[in-house]
């Protein structure tokens, strides 16, 4: 099992990544814990946010890649939770928020775990050094607890598996070859070859064209790829003083072109190599994955479709709930109103104990009452409208602002929906231009057989010969008149063109052929 853990920030474009349904034949989001969104790209927002607000820290995340061996068969979803279990003790991640999201690719399942290193509550971030140092502990005793076999680098008697970097892996999925093969390829042409001249040709028969760089040789493919040359052979007895010595002769590093010259040159040539071999793309594989991204759309337009009538559902209740209580009340004041107004009625005298009380002027002082008393009544009822209106006012606030966090959180899901397609377009598109360079690398692969430089001190766009008329002899696989032998031999005269496909308008005579690098 190899774990890879490190802290992290580009929240958007992890989750995005960690979602691509394209590069992987299962994705399941297992957990989202400590987050109001039940999304990736919604929580590891929430964390940003956090981080942004609470701390100065700009690694908010830390992010954990478990990679069971697949010679050992794969863990359970025990053993899966037994060691993040482990990992969060060990780490300080305990409670931590957290993401589990499980893949399946090749045939090989993985899980992918990505905590919050903010602690809300502290208002600090959790630190944890020397975490590679704990991943490999925690890594040593959940495999003696369980009988696995620890990989290289983990077990302390050296066995296991070698791990490609991030470099090479990128270099494999862009070109189509792996690390083993370009090393073979390499190692193949040192061992058959008796000669540096026959070395450099078995190079760019192989598709390698030698330049330099930072170090002494390095070798450029035909994709502008680089590796220093030293490192693509593998037998262990060669050394690179070595190599250096047995090239230098014939070809020291200030004859050679630059990594960027050689770049260019494979760039020409590929292109025009791209005139002979073009693979078709797959339409089928880009109309599977259309249809893919389609179907998960279609998912969300039903929920936003769902969520608009649901808001108008709650808006059309609100509105009639308000309405209802407003007339309610309105017409418990009335009542009120026609109550008073029927008991004071009532109790009116008449008669005799009516003069009498216009006489005594007691009539006058229960008007007055009666006035006071109205107008407490109206001052009540004012205030309690102004409540009332407050409170639906408040409601009908608190409604708009729920749907418009609703509509917000959809939206951000059509973002991360368009990020996600553009992402696995992107894979898609890596992965047809593989397969292509596959298919071209079945025909001929051999890059443009370069000169010396005219002058060592000045440089120009003339500095290497390029024979493009005898390259393309080469890659029809003629034999006959003209044709190109691989000692490098000639018939005739050719014209040169140099590395931008211009004609040099010089001629290079037969008797110049077993000069190093020029035919």
């Amino acid at each position: 099992m190899i774990p890879f853990g490190s802290q992290r920030k580009n929240g958007q474009d992890l989750a995005t990544h960690l979602l691509n349904e394209h590069d992987n034949e299962k994705m399941t989001v297992v957990e989202v814990r400590g987050a109001i969104a039940d999304d990736l790209h919604g929580a590891f927002a929430e964390w940003e946010v956090q981080a942004k607000a609470l701390t100065k820290c700009k690694n908010y995340l830390y992010s954990l890649s478990i990679n069971p061996d697949p010679e050992q068969g794969p863990l359970t979803s025990d053993q899966y939770l037994d060691y993040i279990s482990r990992v969060e003790t060990e780490l300080g991640l305990e409670g931590q928020p957290r993401a589990i999201v499980m893949h399946e690719k090749d045939g090989r399942e993985h899980a992918h775990v990505v905590w919050s290193r903010i602690d809300a509550e502290a208002e600090k971030a959790v630190q944890m050094p020397f975490d590679r140092e704990k991943l490999m502990m925690v890594t040593r005793e959940f495999a003696k607890d369980h009988d696995l076999i620890l990989p290289k680098g983990y077990s302390r008697d050296g066995y296991g598996h070698d791990q490609l970097s991030l470099y090479e892996k990128a270099q494999q999925e862009k070109i189509g070859v792996t690390k083993e093969e370009r090393a073979q390829h390499v190692t193949d042409a040192w061992a058959q070859s008796d000669s540096p001249r026959a070395f450099v040709q078995a190079l760019e028969d192989r598709g390698y064209l030698l330049s330099t760089g930072n170090r002494d040789y390095v070798l450029v493919d035909i994709y502008g790829e680089m590796n220093a040359l030293p490192k693509l052979i593998t037998d262990k007895t060669v050394r690179t003083k070595d190599i250096r010595t047995f090239l230098d002769k014939e070809y020291p590093k200030e004859s050679l072109p630059s990594v960027e010259e050689a770049r260019v040159m494979a760039e020409q040539h590929r292109k025009a190599r791209e005139a002979f071999v073009k693979a078709q793309r797959s339409e089928n594989k880009l109309k599977d994955l259309q249809e893919a991204q389609a179907n998960r759309r279609a998912m969300i337009l039903d929920k936003v479709a769902a969520q608009k009538g649901a808001q108008v559902t709650e808006r059309i209740n609100l509105v009639t709930k308000q309405r209802k209580e407003m007339a309610a009340f309105r017409q418990g004041h009335l009542d009120k109103r026609q109550q008073v107004e029927q008991e004071r009625l009532n109790n009116k005298s008449d008669g005799l104990s009516g003069l009498l009380g216009k006489l005594s002027g007691a009539r006058l002082m229960v008007k007055q009452w009666h006035k006071v008393k109205d107008y407490v009544n109206d001052f009540l009822y004012q205030r309690d409208l102004r409540k009332l209106e407050d409170k639906h006012e408040k409601g009908a606030f608190i409604l708009s602002n729920q749907h418009e966090m609703q509509d917000k959180a959809l939206n951000r899901k059509f973002r991360a929906l368009d990020r996600l397609d553009a992402r696995e377009q992107r894979s898609l598109n890596i992965k047809q231009l593989c397969e292509e360079r596959k298919i071209e690398q079945e025909g001929f692969v051999h890059l443009p057989t370069i000169g010396k430089r005219r002058s060592l001190d000045k440089k120009t766009d003339d500095d290497y010969f390029i024979d493009l008329e005898d390259e393309f002899t080469k890659a029809a696989g003629s034999t006959g008149e003209g044709s190109s032998s691989s000692s490098g031999d000639s018939k005739g005269d050719r014209d040169y063109r140099d590395v931008f496909g211009r004609k040099s308008g010089k001629k290079i005579k037969k008797e110049n052929k077993d000069k190093p690098f020029e035919k």
